[in-house]
């Protein structure tokens, strides 16, 4: 018998709540009173069972990825093997990587095909896959690091624009990083895609060797971590400026590398209160130095 997840919506009664394990959706729609009702409730019947097919292919799921074939069976699976794929030549990265964003891609999906929407989000846990329609457009906060609200700068994604997807990815983060980056925002063509991109480039963020930068290796703070022994980073102290500058610079190339081949559309790289972005229009060119504000749930979602 298949588990049922967790259902409810939130306390403005607009945005649908599904959990299920270490699953956490927020899901939001626009359309009629009718299809808003088949939307949703495609939502709910494709995240019921969801988690029980990642987990039965897991081991290959943490596993470094093949760039020459997928032994994977699964739609999710093998979406998180495609996006993680075009990285797989030159980083270590598993399917895992994209993990989130390929949720969030699978539950918009059947709410889109089961009834006509002009706009919706599926965000699991920051990553987001949108669906705009006409003239919609969604708003995002790129925030400053992954486990709190401070406000880097917001960007807008219009219906016309390629964007449909979003993700942040940094060392304070659900899952760990390789890097010392507070938070890295990407927007791509879809949310899987922005995943496995926003690893790559807070893994670049990095100042290897530092002094000051706490690591330890992955499977003693998770024994079934898909890094296995490689260093993760658990603390980042003091940073000289050019210190700040030369590992934003780092993750920044990358970012350049793989706006140039059309794997994402835009990045945002946070650390230490320094801002480098990449794609987006900036008053200052590349780097933003200015006062982290604040920002509500629904303002950074929605």
């Amino acid at each position: 018998m298949t588990r049922l997840p967790q259902v409810g919506w939130l306390k403005d009664g607009k945005r649908l709540h599904l959990q299920d394990g270490p699953i956490d959706l927020i899901v939001e729609a626009q359309g009629s009173r009718e299809n808003l009702r088949v939307a949703y409730a495609a939502a709910i019947d494709r995240f019921t069972g969801l988690l029980d097919e990642l987990c039965d292919e897991l081991p290959l799921l943490r596993s470094s990825a093949d760039p020459t074939r997928c032994q994977l069976n699964g739609v999710i699976a093998r979406r998180m093997h495609a996006a993680v794929v075009p990285f797989a030549r030159d980083h270590f990265i598993t399917p895992m990587a994209a993990v989130a964003g390929s949720v969030a891609e699978e539950v918009l999906g059947a709410m889109v095909q089961a009834a006509p929407l002009s706009r919706a989000y599926v965000n699991n846990g920051g990553d987001i896959a949108l669906h705009l329609d006409g003239g919609e457009q969604f708003t995002v906060g790129l925030i400053d690091r992954p486990d709190a609200l401070g406000l880097m700068r917001t960007a807008v994604i219009r219906a016309e624009d390629p964007t449909r997807g979003v993700a942040t990815s940094g060392w304070h983060g659900r899952s760990f990083s390789l890097g010392i980056a507070d938070a890295v925002t990407v927007l791509a063509k879809a949310a899987a895609q922005a995943d496995a991109a926003a690893t790559i480039i807070a893994n670049a963020v990095d100042l290897p060797d530092h002094p000051s930068v706490g690591r330890c290796p992955a499977n003693e703070l998770q024994p079934d971590s898909d890094l296995g022994s490689r260093l993760v980073t658990r603390q980042v102290g003091l940073l000289k400026e050019l210190e700040i500058d030369a590992a934003l610079e780092s993750g920044a190339t990358v970012a350049r590398h793989l706006l140039s081949r059309g794997l994402i559309e835009a990045a945002a790289l946070h650390l230490k209160g320094d801002i480098r972005v990449v794609g987006l229009p900036s008053p200052d060119a590349n780097v933003l130095h200015r006062p982290v504000g604040q920002l509500n749930e629904s303002m950074i979602h929605a």
